[in-house]
């Protein structure tokens, strides 16, 4: 879930047998956490300002001094008319493709996107500088060519979560790629949200709908020459997309794809427990390991939990459960807790837009420590991972 210009609320709202685990894992205190979602969905169906439209999206001269981000997109939502990029909560027949490039401004504070209010300003606001359709062949040749030409480069695709319209979950990638510094091409992967928080159940079967255009935008990625390393990175319900994604490759035999995501990670991943352990029996393990971004006081999954008649969603789990540990190990996957990550909503849901900030220091770290499987847990405070649970591993990882 994500919820945008409700600054400070936002529901924003991814081989072996995995998850014999996971089958003891469920929320504590249900009623409770029923309660509190049901309090939750109501201050941001009263709280909120209006959510960014297209507008937004109009170019606008970028400010000297301003980080720009050149971000592709490929979408299974249609376009309002063929020759532009506002896209709709329509579900398309096939991918549509775009480019755009959105100007950061110089003052601007990290893990935030700072909204325009009313006309754009590229001083102090987000500010989209240039827009292009693009065809499946110019997406191709731009993002994924056939032919090497020169050094290898790296992609990153971002899969947004529930309640997201367009320019919300484009904005939000090129935050994320701006504060982590990478030097990938990023890619965002935009399925049909209605953009409400009341379409929930409308917004997940969107996203199982959008399952195969993924998968082809990975094949596509992942058989470029061009292409080097491939991340991964959804939130939310676009972790479902994603499991969902990995799952059938694997069941068709795309062995090749798979193997050329150098990460996956969900963050927040909006996903029954049982559902994913199913997933992940098929799936199996990662090279490296499936990361998993979790906060047991994740306010956005409870009222998930609500919808979805009480069951638990992986992204809240509680890594103080002994079962939860266990599970980790097992399924080979790397769970790692974010808890102490500031939040900039109150549902505590878009942590993972804070760990951008800390992404360069962790990437110094031995490959052997940061690929490892098991429990981890993020220190605000000090910028390191620790290993609190697992005997013999080092205390904490700088």
């Amino acid at each position: 879930m994500a919820g945008p210009v409700c600054k400070m609320v936002k529901i924003g709202s991814g081989g072996s047998r995995p998850m014999v685990l996971l089958r003891d894992l469920r929320v504590a205190g249900r009623r409770g956490a029923h309660a509190t979602a049901i309090v939750a969905v109501a201050a941001v169906l009263t709280g909120c300002a209006a959510r960014p439209g297209p507008e937004v999206l109009v170019p606008t001269a970028a400010m000297p001094g301003a980080k720009l981000q050149r971000i592709y997109v490929a979408t299974t939502r249609t376009r309002a008319t063929p020759s532009g990029n506002e896209f709709t909560a329509d579900r398309a027949s096939a991918l549509n493709f775009a480019s755009f490039r959105v100007a950061i401004p110089p003052g601007h504070t990290s893990g935030n996107i700072e909204w325009p209010e009313g006309t754009p300003d590229p001083r102090v606001s987000f500010v989209t500088v240039d827009q292009a359709v693009l065809s499946d062949a110019e997406f191709r040749d731009q993002v994924a060519p056939a032919r090497q030409r020169g050094a290898k480069r790296k992609v990153l695709i971002f899969i947004h979560g529930f309640n997201n319209n367009f320019q919300e979950s484009l904005y939000r990638l090129a935050q994320v790629h701006a504060d982590a510094g990478m030097d990938s091409v990023p890619i965002l992967f935009a399925w049909p949200s209605q953009g409400r928080v009341a379409a929930y159940a409308e917004d997940r079967d969107a996203a199982t709908a959008s399952r195969d255009d993924l998968m082809a935008l990975l094949k596509m990625v992942a058989g470029s020459p061009q292409v080097g390393d491939i991340m991964v990175l959804s939130h939310s319900m676009g972790g479902l997309v994603t499991a969902d994604a990995l799952r059938q490759l694997r069941i068709e035999r795309q062995d090749r794809v798979i193997a050329r995501l150098r990460r996956v990670i969900l963050a927040a991943p909006d996903i029954d427990v049982d559902v994913f352990r199913a997933q992940l029996q098929t799936i199996g393990p990662l090279s490296p390991p499936m990361t998993l971004l979790v906060s047991k006081d994740d306010k956005a999954l409870e009222f998930s939990n609500l919808i979805g008649g009480s069951r638990a969603r992986i992204g809240a789990l509680d890594i103080e459960n002994p079962a939860v540990r266990e599970a980790a190990l097992k399924a080979k996957v790397q769970v790692v807790d974010i808890s102490t990550l500031q939040s900039r909503d109150r549902m505590n849901h878009s942590r993972f837009t804070a760990l951008a900030e800390l992404y360069p220091r962790l990437q110094r770290q031995p490959a052997s420590q940061r690929e490892q499987a098991g429990i981890f847990v993020i220190d605000a405070n000090s910028a390191t991972v620790a290993r609190p649970f697992e005997a013999g591993n080092p205390a904490a990882i700088h």
